[in-house]
């Protein structure tokens, strides 16, 4: 509300607004505007003329002052702390588990861990977004930021570092230790990386063991490889039931391999 008058007895006109326990005061001379609360006054100088209402521009800081508590991070966090004696959901972090509804014996501790999850069980999510669109995948485990994140219904996957497994989708029964590895897995199976971004770029390729750093990186879709060591199968993308053991073994294989009778 706008109120013009003499609210403080030294002769001075003012228009005041109070909202939500602050007031705020517009001298009509001269021209300056105060915001008062809990004891403490600021003054700021307008100029503006003097014969204009000073109520729209009270009201207009006041919305902005309004619109910056609204959008502040804080008033939008949903901190998520329990167990869940109905499912057996342990939950921990901002928004973690916030969306489940049916799903049952899921840990999600880190801030969006397990966020979208719906129907999933037996799934353990310790990370900032890990498994974080699983939504009917089940008897997966991801640690770290954005292990498994995109994972959606894939199963029996495990992905330990840092953007492990990120963008699995379906692809089932992997294991993925180290940073970024088998990160680009969508829907490949039964692959085994272990090593700072071993089997990196293995989009639908399965059966695979990469086991070293950047062992098979740009692995595709090749499958039923093995590579073991520093580099080993380094730039084999489509070569099929190889077998590299050591450093930068195979290192310039593309698409060559055995034909699987």
């Amino acid at each position: 509300m706008c109120r013009l008058g003499d609210s403080s007895g030294d002769g001075v006109a003012r228009s005041s607004v109070t909202l939500r326990g602050l007031r705020f005061s517009v001298l009509q001379s001269p021209d300056e505007i105060s915001y008062d609360s809990f004891m403490k006054t600021t003054t700021l100088p307008i100029k503006h003329s003097l014969n204009r209402s000073r109520c729209p521009l009270a009201l207009l800081i006041i919305s902005f002052a309004l619109a910056s508590f609204a959008l502040s991070p804080q008033a939008q966090a949903t901190c998520q702390e329990g167990c869940d004696t109905n499912t057996g959901n342990t939950f921990l972090g901002d928004e973690a588990l916030i969306n489940n509804t049916t799903g049952y014996d899921n840990t999600g501790i880190g801030s969006s861990a397990l966020l979208n999850n719906t129907v999933g069980f037996n799934n353990t999510a310790y990370g900032h977004s890990a498994l974080l669109n699983n939504t009917a995948g089940f008897d997966n485990t991801a640690i770290g930021l954005g292990a498994l994140l995109n994972n959606t219904t894939g199963i029996d996957n495990t992905a330990t570092g840092a953007f492990a497994l990120e963008f699995n989708t379906y692809g089932t029964n992997n294991t993925a230790n180290g940073y970024m590895a088998l990160t680009t897995n969508t829907s490949g199976n039964y692959n085994t990386a272990i090593g700072f971004q071993a089997l990196l770029s293995n989009s639908t390729g399965s059966w695979n063991t990469a086991n070293g750093f950047n062992a098979l990186p740009a692995n595709t879709s090749g499958g039923k490889n093995t590579a073991d060591g520093v580099n080993s199968l380094f730039k084999n993308i489509t070569g099929v039931v190889n077998v590299a053991i050591g450093y930068n073994a195979l290192f310039n294989n593309t698409t060559g391999g055995l034909i699987p009778r």
